[in-house]
């Protein structure tokens, strides 16, 4: 297999990756990042795909704006940062944790309710300040606490179970797989275990993109509108300070955006048109490079706000300094100039 011939593991009739980012150490390419992309229009048509775009893959928390709409059709009562907490992937800051208590109480439930793995704080601050306070990994500062936290209202509100509200059989779980393949407009083929012990659900990347349009154009007052309405207010709980999922949505009024695991990202612009993207490797260094990339296929001037610039390259060091960047690749840029 040669690095212009990347596959998925064991499924080597399935097309190839296409290299989607460069790793540039001075003038000399170092690395380079395969990954699929699909842009589509704001009438729902390609206007770009690269790679295996309609084969499934674990879009990991990139689903939680999708399985927060599915818990608002399920009776839960929340909007503002609460609902933004519900779709996060939180740094663990104070005010992050200050929320999931708060969700937790109003279904007259406390910390000890969590199923969630029990992990560090994933915030640049958040987790060193966390370990020199001798403090170990929790449930509640698990980047996915607050998700939990909603899942859990969410059973209290529909009269369901709460110890085995993990189980992919539990009621919760089927009406959040049901939310999924309605707004992505596909059956997800597979299931799995996410990091944080919840079930997850296979999609495309295009029916990811598809249900992400579906939240940013949804009618006012429905339960995708009001996912929409509270990740765009509150960018800051979807992830944190120096997130460039956070500062992407600042950036963007009206945005949908969600960053996920093992290089995952997806987006809706308020127009319809919407993007997901998937690194092969798994690595997130390459995935705001490529996402304000694929931006440009949009008409996005990701060049006139210092937010979105800043993501179109990531830096590559050299005893600390800047020598080099990762950048996007032809596949990216030759027909967007």
């Amino acid at each position: 297999m040669t690095v212009g011939d990347a596959r998925e593991p064991g499924a080597p009739e399935r097309e190839a990756y296409p290299v989607l980012a460069e790793v540039w150490r001075g003038d000399f390419l170092e690395s380079v990042h395969h990954g699929a992309v699909v842009v589509l229009g704001a009438d729902g048509r390609p206007v770009l795909a690269a790679g295996p775009v309609d084969v499934p893959m674990y879009p990991r928390s990139s689903n939680k704006p999708l399985q927060s709409a599915g818990m608002l059709r399920a009776g839960l009562d929340l909007d503002g940062e609460l609902l933004a907490l519900a779709c996060a992937s939180h740094s663990g800051e104070a005010f992050h944790l200050d929320g999931v208590r708060r969700i937790l109480a109003g279904a007259g439930l406390d910390e000890d309710a969590l199923r969630c793995t029990a992990a560090l704080p994933i915030g640049a601050v958040s987790g060193p300040a966390h370990l020199a306070a001798g403090l170990g990994p929790t449930r509640i500062t698990m980047n996915c606490s607050g998700k939990h936290a909603a899942m859990l209202a969410t059973c209290v509100a529909a009269g369901w179970s709460t110890d085995d509200y993990l189980d992919p059989g539990h009621p919760l779980q089927r009406a959040l797989q049901d939310t999924l393949e309605d707004l992505a407009g596909e059956k997800s083929t597979a299931v799995g275990v996410d990091g944080c012990g919840a079930p997850l659900f296979a999609l495309t990347l295009t029916g990811l993109a598809r249900a992400f349009a579906r939240i940013a154009t949804a009618p006012a007052g429905s339960p995708e509108a009001r996912v929409a309405a509270a990740m765009n207010a509150h960018p800051e709980y979807v992830g944190g300070t120096g997130r460039d999922v956070t500062d992407l949505m600042r950036a963007l009024p009206g945005a949908v955006a969600k960053d996920g695991a093992e290089g995952v990202y997806a987006l809706a612009l308020p127009n319809g048109s919407a993007i997901a993207l998937k690194i092969a490797d798994g690595g997130q260094r390459p995935r705001p490079v490529v996402m304000t990339a694929a931006l440009r296929h949009l008409g996005v001037d990701v060049d006139s706000d210092p937010r979105l610039s800043a993501l179109t390259e990531a830096p590559v060091l050299g005893h600390g300094e800047p020598v080099g960047a990762v950048r996007p690749s032809a596949v990216l840029t030759e027909s967007t100039g």
